[in-house]
């Protein structure tokens, strides 16, 4: 499993050094993406771009931000859901057509992907990446000689995109945010006095002294340009289906998205958790870090004391994506360590966002019972996890999942826990203190919500349904 990217863009006045606030922004989002990232800059009509592989520390300095001057700029991180990890997959994607130059930075995944690819490549398209990012940008620079604008432009590749996508799209004199209609991934806008800032989550916005304006609206379209900021509302109006699992692991907790707090929706698992998972226990751990705030909310609940068990050493990857079981278990225990006199002879609550294959809930829960729990109860602030991911979550494939081969006991002597819960899928909702929520839970049900009226007839319609 996988983050998300992360997108973060500026377009201000003259003068500005934009570079320097898409760098800080960057880091904010560093935990949406640690695989590339990059910058492309507008000085004046001529974009200069720098990407490559690695942290935002290791690819962009001091003396690059120097050379990178210009008033408009976009950045973006990345992990791999789509194409391999290489440079040339890294973005923004810059791109040279005949109405001058498109640059390109894209969070999420289109379901349509190898559709698209075939037909244009069929019609005489030449991509120089694997990933579905330059198929958006193909598109737009496709029907641009057609079109007066180049939010026209967008609008009309938007007919023909089917899955997830915030954009941030700038031309040489434009830049334009676009999110999906069904507001998949997150997007917002913000603005330092005359500088506009768009940033995937709005926890960039604060690395960069933003103020919050509000968050893009699914289907919208905004166009930031030397005459103001306007709003494009052609593709707004479906119900909206906002990953949740933005909410439960990847975002950062000190964001809000769609008007909800990250921080209270993972307490407010946690005290879900609590109520349909009880149990007698000394202390409530969290597995750092997105599962310490869901353990924080347990203990409120539940009135078990909260307490630090295991420290994370933050210079290791995820574990997840390791080729191998052996090396994922090696892994796990460079990354985690428990800490013996706060867990030994106590019986634990151990809270973690989820369980992917299981290979890292085993090796905390040996770790555990080897440094003195009496007792580990796994409690899971997700559902289980079903059904892969197409929409920008790099989630296994169903045969590599554990929860669609084993039931829930089975699973918990796998990982060796004395008891194991996880989150009822029916109350996601609840979770976000919104009532009536729609959102996309398809790796937790199956249900793969599309854009009405955008199917296409390739070879991955099957795997979805339309609501």
């Amino acid at each position: 499993m996988r983050e998300a990217c992360g997108i973060f863009g500026v377009f201000g006045p003259a003068g500005l050094n934009a570079a320097s606030l898409i760098h800080r922004g960057l880091f904010a989002l560093q935990h949406r993406g640690q695989e590339s990232c990059g910058i492309a800059v507008n000085d004046r009509g001529q974009v200069r771009l720098l990407k490559d592989m690695g942290l935002v520390s290791e690819v962009i300095g001091d003396d690059d931000l120097h050379q990178l001057q210009g008033a408009a700029a976009i950045g973006h991180v990345r992990y791999a859901t789509t194409g391999p990890g290489s440079r040339e997959n890294a973005q923004p994607l810059l791109t040279r057509y005949s109405k001058g130059i498109l640059a390109l930075a894209h969070n999420g995944n289109l379901a349509n992907t190898d559709a698209l690819r075939h037909e244009l490549e069929h019609k005489g398209a030449i991509f120089q990446t694997s990933i579905d990012s330059e198929i958006i940008a193909y598109l737009i620079a496709r029907h641009r000689p057609d079109c007066a604008t180049v939010e026209e432009a967008v609008s009309r590749s938007m007919r023909q995109l089917r899955g997830a996508y915030s954009l941030l799209i700038m031309s040489r004199g434009k830049l334009l945010a676009v999110r999906d209609p069904l507001g998949m991934r997150p997007l917002c806008l913000g603005r330092i006095g005359e500088t506009v800032v768009f940033a995937s989550e709005s926890c960039a916005l604060d690395a960069v002294d933003a103020t919050f304006v509000r968050d893009l609206d699914p289907g919208e379209i905004v166009v930031a340009d030397r005459s103001g900021v306007r709003s494009l509302r052609t593709h707004c109006g479906q119900v909206p289906r906002p990953c949740i699992f933005e909410y439960i692991y990847f975002a950062r907790p000190d964001s809000c998205l769609d008007s909800v707090s990250v921080y209270q929706a993972r307490l407010a698992a946690g005290r879900l958790l609590a109520s349909q998972h009880p149990v007698a226990a000394d202390l409530v751990i969290g597995v750092p870090d997105s599962g310490n705030d869901a353990a924080l909310g347990y203990s409120q609940a539940s009135g078990i004391p909260f307490g630090k068990g295991l420290v994370k050493n933050n210079y290791v990857g995820r574990t997840f994506i390791k080729p191998s079981q052996a090396q994922r278990i090696s892994a796990v225990r460079i990354k985690l360590n428990p800490i013996r006199s706060s867990v030994s002879g106590k019986r634990l609550v151990l809270v973690d966002d989820s369980i992917v294959r299981g290979t890292t809930s085993a090796r905390i829960v040996t770790m555990l019972k080897a440094a003195g729990a009496a007792e580990v109860h796994v409690r899971i602030s997700s559902p289980p996890f079903l059904w892969p991911c197409y929409f920008g979550t790099d989630i296994p494939t169903s045969e590599e999942l554990a929860a669609p081969h084993h039931t829930l006991e089975e699973i918990r002597q796998q990982i060796g826990a004395d008891s194991l819960g996880f989150l009822d899928p029916a109350s996601l909702a609840a979770m976000l203190g919104k009532p009536g929520a729609t959102y996309c839970d398809a790796c937790f049900s199956g249900r793969y919500p599309l854009l009405s009226g955008h199917v296409a007839d390739d070879d991955t319609s099957d795997r979805y349904l339309v609501e």
